[in-house]
C-alpha cells in the first residue's frame, strides 16, 4: 500500500510543479497530495493500530513502554 502512496505523491508533486506560481503549487500539493494520503495511511493503519495494542495488553506490556517516568506526560 506504501507504493500507492509513494506514486500518488509523485504525481501530485509533478502537478504542483505545473501550477502558475508558488501559492498555487503548494495548496495543489496540500489539499491534492499530502492530505489524502495522510487520511488514507491513517484509515488503512487503525486495524494494525488495534492489533499491537490488543497484543501489547495481552503480553501485559504498557502500551507507553519507553517513557521515562521522570518526564511530564504530552
Amino acid at each position: 500500500m506504501y507504493i500507492v502512496a509513494i506514486a500518488w505523491l509523485y504525481v501530485t508533486i509533478l502537478m504542483a510543479l505545473t501550477e502558475s506560481n508558488v501559492f498555487a503549487g503548494v495548496l495543489t500539493f496540500l489539499f491534492y497530495g499530502l492530505a489524502p494520503t495522510s487520511l488514507l495511511l491513517w484509515l488503512f493503519g487503525g486495524p494494525v493500530r488495534r492489533r499491537r495494542a490488543t497484543r501489547m495488553a495481552a503480553d501485559g506490556t504498557p502500551l507507553d513502554e519507553g517513557r521515562d517516568e521522570r518526564s511530564p506526560t504530552p
